[in-house]
């Protein structure tokens, strides 16, 4: 059991929450409202995306199935891609 993973696991999962149901877009690092154009959809991509990485490295880190560098380099692709998603379909 990885107590780091599962630490940054419950962070992804508590942003996750926040900026998807809460809609709480002001923790999005550099977010400008009005550059996006679809403000819900972002809180919704972004929000659903942190959820679903911090439920992978809760589990991966209480079962241990893989070592934590290569799901924290997983986490850390999927948020680069997610970025550059973002930046070239909901930004103008």
């Amino acid at each position: 059991m990885d107590v780091n993973l599962i630490f940054f696991g419950v962070v992804f999962l508590a942003l996750g929450f926040l900026v998807g149901v809460k809609k709480q877009t002001w923790l999005l690092a550099g977010f400008n409202e009005k550059r996006v154009k679809n403000k819900k959809k972002l809180a919704n991509l972004v929000g659903g995306t942190g959820a679903l990485l911090g439920g992978v490295l809760i589990f991966g880190g209480i079962f241990s199935i893989f070592p934590a560098e290569y799901l924290m380099f997983f986490a850390v692709a999927v948020m680069l891609g997610l970025v550059v998603y973002v930046n070239a379909k909901l930004v103008e």
